[in-house]
């Protein structure tokens, strides 16, 4: 199967990229928005934010330096007050200080009632749960409620195109951390796949793949437990910020890095030329490997 192209229309509101950005999609109902908190109040006059919708509160620890999501819902009430309302309730509340953006899905036909937008979170939740890109804020699982074949076939067409569109706005909270996203399905066998790459010292041993955003290192690797001491302040923060995911100094989770070299760097906890110490299956280092594929 080949990739299926999207026409997506981004229309920036305040004319500006770090503005209000509202996206819509060619043969889609849905509508999504994308606001920085401190424009909030510029959105009062729109009346299809104060609708049923789902939303994402987006933002950075300041502890960890990690991304947070917070995933949420709206019903629409009689007084007029919808996702907007919501919003602005967060915005006040002193325990979700984190966020900076949010992202918000509705309806340009506002067709979301109860049902669909229980669905939708629940949905939404499990997806960034999975993909374990984000530390997702919420305390409880949200509940999906009870939907028909028919409905739920129906919103899981909605959340495909959500999706695309959560990428398109940067966030790729669904994504895990070396598959294509899966609204970019490829089933071509003449497709060029990266392939799996090893290290071992005698204080590490790993297994990982390069990847679009960089070199992700699969669980169950193996690190060291003490750093050289020309080991560079890039790698003891790295270790520092993923110290939760070593026990019994092996890694707990895939963890996604910036270079071959910086996870390198982290296994070994020290400076690392991930070029020359990630081979593949044949013995090729890195750097031979990208020579033959010139």
């Amino acid at each position: 199967m080949t990739v299926r192209g999207k026409s997506i229309n981004l229309f920036l509101m305040d004319g500006t990229a770090v503005g209000r950005v509202k996206c819509t999609l060619a043969n889609w109902t849905g509508v999504a928005y994308k606001i920085p908190r401190t424009d909030l109040d510029k959105c009062k006059k729109r009346e299809d934010l104060k609708q049923s919708g789902v939303y994402f509160l987006f933002g950075i620890s300041d502890d960890t330096g990690e991304n947070i999501v917070y995933i949420g819902q709206a019903g629409a009430r009689k007084n007029g007050e919808g996702i907007l309302h919501r919003l602005q309730e967060h915005k006040r509340d002193n325990s979700k200080d984190y966020w900076t953006e949010a992202v918000v899905f509705t309806t340009s036909n506002n067709s979301f009632g109860p049902t669909e937008i229980s669905y939708l979170e629940n949905r939404f939740f499990n997806l960034a749960k999975e993909a374990k890109r984000y530390n997702v804020k919420n305390n409880v699982d949200p509940s999906s409620g009870n939907v028909t074949e028919e409905k739920e076939s129906e919103l899981e067409e909605f959340i495909e195109y959500a999706e695309i569109i959560m990428g398109t706005f940067g966030h790729r909270v669904f994504d895990s951390l070396e598959e294509k996203p899966t609204y970019k399905v490829v089933e071509d066998k003449d497709s060029i796949t990266e392939p799996s790459l090893y290290l071992k010292t005698t204080k590490a041993e790993a297994k990982g793949r390069r990847t679009n955003e960089g070199f992700v290192v699969y669980k169950g690797a193996s690190v060291s437990v003490v750093p050289t001491n020309s080991c560079p302040d890039t790698i003891l923060n790295l270790r520092n910020k993923y110290a939760e995911r070593i026990k019994e100094d092996k890694l707990t989770e895939d963890t996604l890095f910036t270079s071959p070299s910086a996870a390198a760097g982290f296994l070994t906890y020290a400076s690392a030329n991930g070029m020359t110490m990630w081979l593949d299956e044949k013995g090729r280092n890195l750097k031979e490997i990208e020579i033959d594929e010139d």
